[in-house]
């Protein structure tokens, strides 16, 4: 997985390529609790993610509680296979995806 991340202002972009797993998911974590102070606005850029598991799904989660504090968390560019995979679990209702 490669996770790049671009801060405009209070707005930070993280865009995660590859599959968001057991392994991985640990890294986008770390990646985001050091990112988000100050953060009003965080996006999360799926386009190039091809896989992500409960662990990833737990990530999200996390990420979206410390964002309902500060300010919001979109997702975006999510394909077709994450979108099921949002719809199955409820994410869908649970994230903004845009």
């Amino acid at each position: 997985m490669t996770i790049n991340k671009n801060q405009n202002g209070e707005t930070l972009t993280i865009a995660i390529e590859g599959r968001l797993d057991t392994v991985t998911a640990p890294q986008l974590e770390t990646e985001v609790k050091a990112s988000v102070d100050g953060i009003k606005e965080l996006i999360f850029d799926m386009s190039k993610l091809e896989y992500i598991s409960s662990a990833g799904l737990r990530v999200l989660l996390s990420s979206q509680k410390i964002m309902n504090k500060q300010g919001k968390m979109i997702v975006r560019g999510a394909g077709e296979a994450i979108m099921e995979i949002f719809d199955v679990t409820g994410f869908a209702d649970l994230l903004n995806i845009e």
